[in-house]
């Protein structure tokens, strides 16, 4: 790996395109690297990760409304819809938008936190739906893939967007523009182009994900998957992009981010260097924001310490600064504490998911979150007893620079009326790579038969379970069938509106 040097330059110094950081991550995206084992085989999971999410929240609004809109722009040719019989295709940005909805819906797939956060299974739609209509094989959608996983990964490492109320979908455009680069391999002038236009229309702000969240949540990087396939068709066609888009003097670091003075750090494999950073992102076993994931498996071990739940005083749960601010009373969200929310809001309040997982001790994608659920009154007095407190130990934990050492849990305190204490902390999710029960191949085709079952038939489960592990070996034709269709008589769900298409 190698450590890049990112900064602003005036417009007089005319910073040379070979010493930019699109250039740098356009370069990586052009070479001849060889994935290794252990990354096809992540690569596989994740799409069986994904699978299982998108078919999980078939029928819920935000997804048949981006279902719709993908289905008003028919295609020949085209790239499939997760659910639909596969003889339906459209353009393949719509496949992408319709797709990545679906697979972000639930907040239920991969994760990767450092500087920033991400999710970076979010670059698999878009991807597999260009790959679907320009006819690439199984090899090639995994190097694609592999190179969007290594540059979203990477910008999370080096530059924080959060910090400057900057949505993460911002390093998911040029992520996507680059694993697309990758995919079709276009040369690197024109991968160089399309990260930078990618960028350039894909900067949004945080507030998305604060207050009274939306299903925008769920759109936002639909939209940068979609925007990013766009950027590259036009740069595949001769036209440029703003540039330099992170060190120009009017753009990114310089009025987006920290300024023109400050400098960043971004790792980068060297060219022709393996792509392996897929290997240190991670999958979800709770329908919830990651850093609730320890948290809930915390819970479910100190539910059984509780003989009197109307015996607890207080909860203080003492975590990290991205923690207690984003998800937790430091965000100073008061819909974050209202039973009424809505289901973005609610798995982003720790102090919900907290009480909800101590009383039940279990979490369920759609149990957790039914309004009578979120409404019951002894959750409810529950929830308003608990209180989350920035510990700098564990926000130190959370940024440790060895990935075995990097903490996203807390230490939870369970105040008794009587004044006894029951204390108890977790690092990191079981189901993290270095937790109890890290995920494995078995554990990712058991979440997918757990979250498809009712939804499609068996036959087809076992169709696609085999179709992609064995995908480094498929044909054209084959990536082509890398979807799942839901039973037929499984009623789908149509949208109350229409809007322009």
């Amino acid at each position: 790996m190698r450590e890049i040097k990112v900064k602003v330059y005036p417009s007089s110094s005319r910073l040379k395109k070979e010493d930019q950081l699109a250039w740098k991550i356009a370069e990586i995206a052009s070479d001849k690297s060889r994935p290794g084992g252990d990354s096809i085989e992540m690569v596989i999971n994740r799409i069986i990760d994904n699978a299982s999410v998108a078919i999980a929240s078939f029928n819920r609004k935000p997804v048949v409304s981006a279902r719709n809109m993908a289905l008003a722009h028919l295609r020949k040719n085209g790239s499939t819809i997760f659910g639909l019989n596969p003889k339906i295709k459209v353009h393949c940005e719509w496949a992408a938008w319709a797709n990545g909805t679906a697979v972000r819906e639930l907040d239920f797939h991969d994760t990767f936190l450092a500087a920033d956060y991400s999710h970076p299974a979010d670059n698999i739609p878009p991807i597999l739906a260009v790959a679907q209509q320009k006819n690439c094989n199984g090899m090639d959608l995994i190097k694609g893939i592999l190179t969007g996983y290594e540059v979203q990964v990477n910008l999370v490492k080096g530059i924080c967007l959060h910090e400057h109320k900057i949505d993460h979908i911002a390093h998911l455009g040029p992520s996507v523009a680059a694993g697309v680069g990758t995919l079709l391999k276009l040369k690197t002038e024109t991968i160089y182009q399309s990260i930078q236009q990618a960028l350039h229309t894909t900067i949004s702000t945080r507030q998305s994900r604060k207050g009274e969240i939306s299903s925008w949540k769920a759109f936002a990087p639909a939209h940068a998957g979609k925007l990013a396939i766009e950027s590259v068709d036009r740069c595949m066609r001769g036209e440029g992009a703003p540039n330099p888009i992170y060190e120009g003097e009017d753009s990114v670091i310089a009025y987006v981010l920290s300024g023109p003075d400050k400098e960043y750090t971004v790792p980068l494999p060297n060219v022709n260097e393996e792509k392996k950073a897929i290997l240190e992102t991670y999958t979800k076993e709770h329908s919830a924001e990651y850093q609730s994931q320890a948290l809930i498996d915390l819970a479910r071990s100190l539910r059984g310490k509780i003989k009197n739940f109307n015996e607890i005083e207080k909860v203080n749960i003492y975590t990290s600064h991205h923690t207690h601010y984003v998800i937790g009373t430091g965000a100073n969200d008061p819909q974050k504490m209202d039973p009424k929310s809505s289901r973005e809001t609610l798995d982003h309040s720790i102090m919900y998911i907290f009480a909800v997982a101590l009383e039940d001790g279990n979490w369920h994608h759609i149990k957790s979150y039914k309004p009578e659920r979120a409404a019951r009154k002894s959750t409810v007095e529950l929830w308003k007893k608990i209180e989350t407190f920035e510990d700098s130990e564990w926000t130190k934990k959370y940024h440790d620079p060895n990935p075995r050492n990097r903490c996203f849990g807390g230490r939870a305190e369970i105040v008794m009326k009587d004044g006894t204490k029951i204390e108890e902390e977790k690092a990191v999710a079981d189901a993290h790579p270095y937790g109890l029960r890290p995920f494995s191949r078995s554990q990712y085709i058991n979440k997918f038969k757990t979250l498809t079952e009712g939804i499609i038939s068996q036959k087809e489960s076992k169709r696609f379970l085999k179709i992609v592990q064995n995908l480094k070996s498929l044909k054209a034709k084959d990536v082509k069938n890398l979807n799942i269709q839901v039973m037929p008589k499984l009623k789908k769900n149509k949208s109350d509106k229409t809007g322009i298409f």
